[in-house]
């Protein structure tokens, strides 16, 4: 059974910021563009089994199913909708931000 993947406008914006962070600050187009495909080739494998990752430990989002997952140096929040058989991607963040500030 496969489930239909939604990346949603925050996780958009997340990315295009993501790319242009490591484009034009870091200088490097070369490896905003892989770090972007890797991103998006491992965000479209949530297409099966999504629910095999993590749930976020803290409430009320555990309870809302958030779970989440590690591509390099970043962490991509989604919640799993089984009656649509849909997987909503919420945001793509730097791996050491503090989470608790954007999940309150």
């Amino acid at each position: 059974m496969n489930y239909r993947v939604r990346v949603l406008p925050l996780a958009i914006e997340d990315l295009q910021e993501i790319y242009n962070y490591i484009a034009f600050e870091l200088q490097s187009v070369i490896n905003a563009e892989n770090q972007l495909s890797r991103l998006q080739d491992e965000i479209q494998k949530l297409d099966f089994m999504p629910e095999s990752f993590r749930l976020y430990e803290k409430e009320p989002w555990k309870s809302r199913g958030l779970r989440y997952f590690s591509v390099d140096n970043y962490i991509v929040f989604y919640i799993v909708n089984n009656e649509k058989l849909e997987v909503n991607v919420l945001r793509v963040l730097y791996g050491k931000m503090d989470f608790t500030r954007i999940w309150n």
